[in-house]
């Protein structure tokens, strides 16, 4: 008769079940409550700054050419390599610079990303 005895079973207070922290933040996500949407509107302003000053970036490197070749006529009729500099600037160089600043966004955007998923996964 001894072996249909159930096993005794100990319970500890540890090991009851409470809804961890990221399961309240992710309710708050989803449910669209004042905090979710606070969280959701911090990620949103980050990356709305982000790209505004890479476009401030891209507006002063490119836009300011034209202006310093109407303010310097020295500089526009320079001719590196046989190649009018305005040309060589505004039809060469201008697309690795965009590259350039296009990947600096992606990489930053990224991690505004990845910090607001540490954020809502945090412990």
């Amino acid at each position: 008769m001894s072996g249909d005895t159930p096993q005794r079973v100990r319970v500890v207070l540890a090991d009851i079940a409470r809804p961890p922290r990221t399961a309240a933040t992710r309710a708050e996500l989803t449910e669209q409550t004042h905090v979710g949407d606070a969280l959701v509107r911090g990620l949103v302003r980050a990356q709305l700054a982000l790209a505004l000053r890479l476009a401030a970036v891209v507006v002063i490197g490119l836009g300011g050419l034209p202006l310093l070749f109407a303010v310097a006529p020295a500089v526009a009729k320079a001719r590196p390599f046989g190649i009018s500099l305005p040309w060589l600037l505004l039809g060469a160089l201008a697309y690795p610079f965009l590259f350039v600043v296009g990947w600096a966004y992606v990489r930053l955007a990224s991690r505004a990303e990845r910090d607001f998923t540490d954020l809502v996964e945090r412990p």
